[in-house]
């Protein structure tokens, strides 16, 4: 197994590469899924480094059913799946704004334009009547089989012990014939039924998804695709073995069919990062390895920020600010309590699901509110979250003003006490770099950008099977 002289031999087992010696020539040995490292000069302070990404960590082993992703394609960018057929689950997760919506809180039901350009509206004339609380998350990579949480503070997680599964918001009520595929087209059901998002308030669908009936919601929606018997019906019935009909479509399917796309799509493993790890030592710049030493070393990145994805898939309380209407929680009814609105348990307040950092150069703004606007604010809050929290500068926000709703955007970050409660809850450490340190760990942040992702026009459709317009 030697294969240098004097070497100091590393073993991954499974699923972690123990790499020594940061920038020490190496040479390898692969056996299966076994990386053997060997190196020449004596090992420097180690790092574990994740194992390369492959198919056999995407649903359908990274190859869905072609015409289930066609069908998701089309699905996603039409408003026909929203109350008053005026927005799409695209508008909050748009190719052309790298999955997500570039804003701080998405403008969801009654808005106006895409991305930064989107508009509230007046609430007396169909505009918004409220900023969606939370930050619009980005799909990349999501069909990946170890996401098995969703939502930012996991409130639909895969659950064998429930009859669909799945645990949701929906409870027993989520649907389990025709059954859902995965957590992702379980995370696709619950944005049609919020009032906020898609439903909106004036609809036979908003009124259901007021009264927080998402059974109805979900029937109205399988009329509506039933009722498309020129348009959707055919692909429905090409899409689905158990389709025969138009009266045989339900919601779920749908679900299913956005769930293929979204994972189709928006997989995102050969960054520079990637290809550095299938053994292209040429992938990453010195200053991007340098930084990568510091990732999964000293700058204590990797402590959450674990695995093929970068995410341990946990939640953490970072001290993140708050802004925008909050949750409902607190006696202000501002606050978002976070995973604790989920588990019950107060230790786990303000705490939220650790991110997924491929292509995170692209997915801003960034926080669960997105409360940072630049790479670098997100990235200094991490290193110093308490800090970061109470000199928080709100120009970071992306939000399109209007004045009822600008009144209650940092209600929380004004008051010292609710931010100290905040802080009180803080995991991490102040943790302190040197300038050149930072700029080498930010250049191998950005080492985890897919180029591919860079330009994602192609996932665009020109146009929808109902005939509504795709753009705006």
């Amino acid at each position: 197994m030697t294969t240098a002289r004097f070497p100091i031999l590393v073993v991954v087992l499974s699923n972690c590469l123990l790499l020594a010696g940061a920038l020490a020539p190496a040479a390898f040995a692969q056996r299966d899924d076994v990386v053997i490292v060997v190196r020449e000069e004596p090992a420097i302070s180690p790092w574990i480094l994740p194992r390369p990404v492959s198919d056999e960590d995407y649903y359908d082993n990274g190859h869905p059913d072609p015409l289930k992703v066609e069908l998701g394609k089309v699905l996603f960018y039409d408003k026909l799946l929203s109350g008053n057929r005026n927005i799409s689950c695209a508008t909050c997760h748009h190719g052309l704004t790298d999955t997500g919506d570039g804003l701080s809180l998405p403008v969801g039901e009654g808005g106006k334009g895409l991305g930064m350009t989107r508009v509230t509206g007046v609430a007396s004339a169909g505009g918004i009547h409220e900023r969606v609380p939370r930050n619009a998350p980005p799909v990349f990579n999501l069909g990946a089989k170890e996401f098995e949480r969703m939502f930012h503070d996991g409130r639909a997680e895969v659950d064998p012990s429930q009859p669909s599964g799945f645990r949701s918001p929906a409870g027993d009520l989520l649907p389990t014939d025709p059954p859902l595929d995965n957590i992702l087209a379980v995370q696709a059901m619950f944005p049609v039924t919020s009032p906020a998002e898609m439903a909106g308030l004036d609809t036979d669908i908003g009124q259901a998804a007021v009264a927080g009936d998402v059974v109805e919601v979900w029937r109205l929606l399988a009329e509506r695709l039933r009722a498309e018997e020129n348009n959707y019906v055919d692909l429905f019935i090409a899409a689905f073995d158990d389709v025969y009909a138009a009266g045989d479509i339900e919601f779920v399917h749908a679900a299913n069919a956005i769930a293929a796309f979204e994972a189709f799509a928006w997989r995102a493993d050969n960054s520079p990062f990637d290809r550095f790890l299938r053994g292209d030592k040429t992938a990453l710049s010195l200053r991007a390895q340098r930084g990568m030493r510091l990732f999964y070393g000293a700058a204590g990145c990797s402590e959450c920020h674990a695995g093929p994805f970068q995410t341990d898939q946990g939640f953490h309380c970072m001290a993140m600010p708050q802004i925008g209407p909050g949750k409902g929680d607190g006696a202000s009814g501002h606050e978002d309590f976070g995973r604790e609105r989920v588990t019950g348990e107060e230790a786990d307040r303000f705490c939220f699901r650790t991110p997924t950092l491929r292509n995170v150069a692209l997915t801003g703004p960034w926080g669960h509110t997105g409360a940072y606007n630049t790479l670098q604010a997100i990235v200094g809050h991490m290193l110093d979250p308490v800090e970061s929290l109470v000199t928080y500068d709100q120009s970071q926000a992306v939000l399109p003003s209007r004045e009822d709703l600008d009144a209650i955007d940092f209600m929380v970050q004004n008051d010292p006490d609710l931010v100290t409660d905040i802080a009180v809850t803080c995991e991490g450490e102040a943790v302190s770099l040197r300038q050149r340190q930072f700029d080498n760990l930010m250049e191998f942040i950005h080492a985890l950008t897919d180029p591919w992702a860079i330009d994602l026009r192609d996932d665009v459709p020109e146009s929808v099977p109902s005939g509504l317009v795709v753009a705006d």
